[in-house]
């Protein structure tokens, strides 16, 4: 196989291209066939706003390419939704500018918890890798947060109504909200992903999930290493069969299932969900799952879950279950959870609390949670108090009895 070099001139795109031309070959019946012909494009940085040839690229060519000395200057939307059979390798930078006016009005709009984001890829047959980075700017917008709470703050990377899809070998750095939403998404699959957003002033970098997955099946989230200041992960509603495996989560609110049943008239489903091998340090959380209580509230069902192989180091609740979440005790007593937790494993929880309850599995009266199982569970906490506490569940498992008789509201 040869490759052709030339210019592609589409519309003033600051890109090249390599053809590859099949070659002659054999003729006849039996010959193997001509593979197609590919193009792939090269962008360059242009100087202003790289948002348009970047669009235009991945209309155009089957693989694009941003080499490792090239920054693009993101300064409005992407959409790329509906695309087909595209590799995006990103060897150098996408930076969103900081344009909180132009983002504020013109970021794609997310109706689940009224969220925004930068950029949309949808479609099916799509790969995202390089080794590269994407860069929210998101210090302005941190900033900016503490004085304006109704700002809304872009998602760095939404996958909406994408299938088949991977994402590999990528640098996520300060994002203004969520760094990732898998939204409507079937058979995606994230793996050795470097996440990283620390403030550099005094006001810190808020509400900077890891990933969100929301109305979505078949998900995979591996082999990756976050430091942020929220959920390293967490399952928003109707999320099933979910894989997160080998992830080192530093400064999180932990893997989460929620939280969920906060819409009225809303039923949210997270089922089938396994993470495991998770290193968890300096957290507020570890495993944990959190449902609303109270009136004028959703329902919904969490089912299957497995925590799997933790070791955790300084977390505040290493392991937790809050079925009355965002609710004070007298509501919650009075109006239960309506969303119901059936199945959920703590298997090989270790390490260590930044306080004494260690384990605090809070469900909500009238048997809401059931099969509540923790097993080899090892943990302490300072100074060599260690509580755990429980209200409302009958626990099993060998590490059952580290649990007092639980209380009953």
């Amino acid at each position: 196989m040869r490759f052709a070099f030339s210019s592609l001139a589409l519309t003033g795109l600051l890109f090249s291209s390599a053809v590859a031309t099949p070659g002659r070959g054999p003729s006849g019946p039996n010959a193997p066939t001509r593979p197609e012909t590919k193009v792939s494009c090269t962008l360059k940085a242009s100087g202003g706003d790289d948002a348009p040839q970047f669009l235009k690229a991945v209309e155009a060519c089957p693989t694009l390419t941003i080499p490792k000395s090239t920054t693009l200057n993101i300064e409005t939307r992407l959409n790329m939704t509906g695309v087909r059979d595209k590799h995006i390798s990103l060897e150098g930078t996408i930076k969103f500018s900081p344009n909180i006016p132009y983002w504020s009005g013109n970021g794609f709009f997310i109706p689940f918890q009224t969220q925004i984001t930068f950029w949309l890829l949808g479609g099916e047959n799509i790969l995202l890798d390089g080794g590269g980075t994407l860069d929210g700017s998101g210090q302005l917008w941190w900033d900016t947060f503490v004085t304006n709470s109704s700002l809304l703050r872009p998602i760095t990377l939404t996958l909406f109504q994408a299938k088949n899809v991977l994402v590999e070998n990528i640098h996520m750095i300060n994002s203004p909200e969520w760094h990732n939403l898998v939204n409507e998404g079937q058979n995606v699959v994230f793996n050795n992903i470097n996440i990283s957003s620390l403030s550099t002033s005094s006001h810190g970098a808020a509400n900077t999930d890891g990933w969100d997955v929301y109305r979505s099946d078949n998900v995979a989230i591996l082999n990756s290493v976050i430091v942020n200041d929220d959920d390293c992960v967490s399952f928003k509603p109707n999320a099933t069969n979910i894989l997160v495996e080998n992830l080192d989560c530093t400064g999180s609110h932990g893997i989460s299932v929620g939280s969920l049943g906060q819409f009225p008239g809303m039923f949210d489903i997270v089922e089938n969900v396994l993470a495991r091998n998770v290193k968890m340090t300096n957290a507020q959380n570890g495993a944990r799952i959190k449902c609303w209580a109270g009136p004028n509230v959703g329902s919904g069902i969490v089912k299957n879950i497995t925590f799997e192989n933790f070791v955790e180091t300084a977390v505040q609740n290493p392991i937790v279950i809050d079925q009355c979440y965002m609710t004070n005790a007298t509501a919650c007593a009075q109006f239960p959870s309506n969303t119901i937790i059936q199945d959920v494993w703590f298997n090989n929880i270790t390490g260590t609390g930044s306080e004494s309850t260690v384990a605090s599995l809070s469900c909500s009266p009238d048997g809401r949670c059931s099969d509540i199982n923790v097993n080899d569970v090892h943990l302490s906490g300072p100074s060599g108090q260690t509580k755990f506490s429980c209200q409302n569940v009958n626990i099993t498992g060998d590490s059952a009895s580290l649990f007092p008789t639980c209380t009953v509201t």
